[in-house]
Formats: C-alpha cells, structure tokens, sequence
C-alpha cells in the first residue's frame, strides 16, 4: 500500500511550485533582488566617507544592517502581497478542495520565502564586499547569522500571513504592507546609524518590533566588536535578541491560526 505524501512533503511540493512561478516573474524576481541592493549602493555611496568609528565606514555598516531590509522586505512583503493574491484569485479556493492543508500550504509559502531570502543576502554580502570591502565574519559568528537569520525569516513571514487577513484587495497590498516597512526601517537603525541618534521613545517603539534586534545582530556578526558602543544599550544583546525574535515567531504563529482564511467568504 502506497502511503500518502505528508504534510512537509506537500509542502515542499508547493513551495517548488511557488518558486517555479515566481521565478518566470521578471519583474518581480529582478525587483526583489536589485532593490534592496540598489538602497544599499545609494546609501553606502552617499555616506560611505562617514566614519561611524576608526576603520568601520558608514557604507560597511549599511551594508550590514541592510541584511535585515532585505529579509523584511522578502518575508513580509511577498509573503502578505502573495497570500492576498492567492486569495482573491481564487487560487486558495482551488486548493481548498486538494489535498494540500493550511500547513502545508504555509510551508510552500515559507520555503519561497526562505529560497528568496537566501539569494537577497548573498546579493547584499555580495556588494558589501565588493564594492564596501565588508569584512566576511569567521565560523563562530556565521553561525549566530544562521540562527538570526532562521528566526528573522519565520517572524517576518509569519507576520506577513497575519497581516494579509487586513488587505482586502491584491491591488492594495503594496501600498499598505509598505508602510510599516519603510517606518521600521528607519526607526530600526538600519536607515539611521548610530542609533542612538533618535529620540528615547522612538528606540523603546522600535524595541518592541524585530527589524531593530534584526539589523542589530547582523551588525554583530559583520561588524568589529568596538562598534557595540554605537547600540542603544551599548551592547550587542544576543540574548535578547533571540528571546524577542523567537517571541514573534509564535506571536505570529498564533495570528496565522487566528486570521488565515482561505477566501473572503469564510471572513
């Protein structure tokens, strides 16, 4: 007797397809990419000469605080935009009647995000290194960047299925996934370095969200150990940082439960 394809096999079957799909996207596979890249390039180039602290330039400390863009604006943005697609398209309403489950589906979804995620920071180290002579880290703290970058993935796409249940029309997602966005950025340090330079509130607004503990540990990995004095609390708080991203991981976990809906009839 044949046994029937599992949950995570499905899923994986999905998330080929997803790919498959997005990738014969043009304009949403070369704008996914060479956005976050181009921000880099402009900011890095513009500031570049700005010394944050002896032998760190400002473009080095873009270049490693823009990681965390790449992967809000990958996990947050296609996952959201996708899923309200899907939905009004009528493709959740087809699968619905197949055998692929919610989960399922959501690791297809995931497994995308996680593929995209993956090549935008190869782009972003890639640049960073050519062109801003970011240092490449050794083995220790490329492993603190796979367990950051891991949790920093499942939060940002988890609230990005969350989110979606508030966008009513496809045509609408960007403009409304976009704002929370392009706010976190800036009061998240990834735009605005040293951080402290925003006022007391802001940074405790910031604190709540993951892009600032996102942008933060990824600047602990790239970055020389000197810079930590630049942070809010003067420290890279790896601890905290785990500790605040795993908490929106089932943060969103939970809002996915609550708000997935496989068509608008079902609201």
């Amino acid at each position: 007797m044949t046994a029937l394809p599992s949950t995570f096999g499905n899923g994986i079957q999905r998330g080929r397809a997803e790919l498959l799909m997005f990738v014969r996207d043009r304009t949403a596979l070369i704008f996914t990419f060479l956005f976050p890249a181009l921000l880099l390039l402009l900011f890095g180039t513009i500031f570049g000469k700005d010394d944050d602290q002896a032998g760190v330039s400002a473009s080095q400390v873009y270049a490693a605080s823009m990681i965390a863009y790449g992967i809000l604006n990958t996990g947050f943005i296609t996952m959201g935009a996708g899923l309200a697609l899907d939905r009004e398209d009528g493709t959740l309403k087809r699968l619905r009647g197949t055998p692929l489950t919610v989960t399922a589906y959501l690791i297809g979804k995931l497994a995308l995000v996680l593929f995209l995620s993956v090549a935008e920071a190869v782009v972003l180290i890639g640049v960073g290194a050519l062109v801003f002579d970011l240092k490449l880290p050794d083995a220790s703290h490329w492993l603190t960047f796979a367990w950051l970058f891991v949790l920093s993935v499942v939060a940002c796409s988890l609230i990005g299925v969350a989110v979606s249940a508030i966008v009513r029309h496809a045509r609408t997602a960007g403009a409304i996934l976009n704002v929370p966005v392009v706010a976190l950025q800036f009061i998240s340090g990834v735009f605005i370095h040293p951080i402290t330079q925003l006022p007391t509130w802001l940074i405790n607004v910031a604190s709540i969200f993951p892009v600032k503990w996102m942008s933060q540990g990824f600047r602990y990995v790239f970055l020389p150990d000197s810079m930590k004095s630049l942070e809010a609390a003067g420290q890279w708080e790896l601890g905290r940082t785990a500790m605040v991203l795993g908490a929106w991981c089932v943060i969103g976990l939970v809002l996915c439960l609550v708000t997935f809906r496989w068509s608008e009839s079902d609201r």
